[in-house]
């Protein structure tokens, strides 16, 4: 009989049959969602047999929701997702005209889902547009809830514009604006707190995992007073919250400067030796570099929201693409997660046996490990490599495969089952 998850003193107490709320989602979400779903349930089923398994619950957001209850989302969604903690949705599109921006964002920012977690790995047999792309294993926490996502913006010509220009003018004496008359204006907040929580995540999953690296990834020598601001509040909690755990470039630049580059890089040696994880910070269109050039440079990424959208799409390609890269919208302080395909509705090829289930599938893959069921998230990654080996695919990955053989959705859902050994 399932039970609810529960979140004590700071940690997951999951029963051995929770309840896990699900969205379907629009578009290719119903033609992925029941083969995703079957491929965890074999691979909680191998890894534990009868003791564990996992009882879906359908809740509704989206058109599906809209057309039974006239509400995009439901309030009873949230409760759902409130009361179990832990669920899953497939896409969802964001409704046209007044309303919610986003359905998406909605869900995020009412669960105060501060981190989105993005981990991005490379299966052997994927195509990929980088000569050694097993040398990537990135992992992105981007900030969640704040930065242009939070929303707030003016439309020119309307009187909210009209106040907020002129207050921009004539109180704050900004002369820098260009075309005054016709500008539209948003606003783009990142705070403190917002910046402290992420980084403090990216940090501890580096710690907790054994990873070498943070990296701070910014445009403040731009915008010096929020990107800016986000790479110094990180670097001085590293320096005061993480004191024996890390190593900052902040303070190998102040050892350089005191005592030269030689005592420097021999401080950093030290700090590798010691297993300690490395806080480094780059420009925002230097790192979309480096991520090409130098993958394994760059472990953990914590970013803000906009770099982090940019920076999850580009590093997705680097392995595959957005069709089987998965996400999660997770709340470490109060335990809520959300875990998500991370592509759109693409309603194109709803209903075709087209679409690919792989991001969905290993979002479910990333669920279990959050409930702390990794050998079955395991059964899950290997069952994939497999499959990739064999060049077993959906039309996605089949046009770019020479000698691949091409499945439907429901056939690479069965294949993957077949693999998990």
């Amino acid at each position: 009989m399932s039970q609810n998850i529960q979140f004590i003193n700071g940690k997951l107490q999951v029963p051995d049959q929770p309840t896990i709320p699900f969205i379907e989602g629009d578009g290719i979400g119903k033609d992925i969602t029941e083969p995703s779903q079957r491929v965890i349930n074999a691979a909680v089923k191998k890894a534990y047999g009868t003791e564990k398994k996992l009882v879906w619950k359908e809740v509704l957001a989206g058109k599906k929701a809209f057309v039974q209850t006239g509400n995009y989302l439901p309030d009873e969604t949230i409760q759902a997702f409130q009361k179990y903690l832990v669920g899953i949705k497939g896409p969802l599109e964001t409704p046209v005209g007044d309303g919610i921006r986003s359905l998406n964002v909605a869900l995020r920012q009412t669960l105060d889902l501060f981190v989105c977690l993005r981990p991005i790995r490379w299966f052997k047999g994927v195509p990929s547009p980088i000569r050694y792309p097993e040398l990537v294993d990135m992992h992105i926490f981007r900030e969640n809830t704040e930065d242009i996502y939070a929303g707030i913006e003016f439309m020119t010509g309307t009187e909210k514009a009209i106040r907020f220009r002129d207050f921009l003018i004539d109180e704050m004496g900004v002369d820098v604006i260009r075309f005054p008359e016709s500008s539209s204006f948003g606003v783009k907040p990142v705070s403190k707190e917002g910046s402290e929580r992420l980084i403090r995540a990216a940090i501890k999953y580096a710690i907790e995992r054994s990873m070498p690296s943070v990296t701070l990834v910014h445009k403040g020598n731009i915008m010096k007073y929020t990107e800016g601001a986000f790479k110094n509040w990180g670097y001085t909690l590293a320096e005061t919250e993480f004191t024996h755990q890390t190593f900052t470039w902040k303070k190998f630049r102040e050892i350089e400067l005191e005592k030269g580059v030689e005592e420097a890089k021999t401080a950093l040696t030290k700090a590798k030796t010691m297993g300690k994880v490395i806080v480094k910070d780059v420009i925002t269109d230097a790192f979309l570099q480096e991520s090409l050039l130098h993958p394994f440079d760059h472990t953990v990424i914590a970013t803000m929201n906009l770099n982090g959208d940019y920076i999850s799409d580009q590093l997705a390609a680097m392995v595959g693409g957005i069709g089987i890269s998965p996400g999660a919208n997770i709340n470490y302080n109060s335990g809520y997660a959300i875990f998500e395909a991370t592509h759109g509705t693409a309603p194109n090829i709803a209903g075709t046996g087209k679409a690919n289930p792989g991001s969905l599938i290993l979002s479910g893959a990333m669920l279990l490990e959050y409930l702390g069921w990794p050998e079955a998230a395991e059964h899950i990654y290997d069952a994939m490599e497999h499959t990739f080996s064999k060049r077993k695919v959906t039309s996605d990955l089949f046009s770019m495969m020479e000698g691949a053989t091409l499945l439907s959705t429901t056939e690479f859902a069965d294949e993957i089952i077949r693999n998990i050994h």
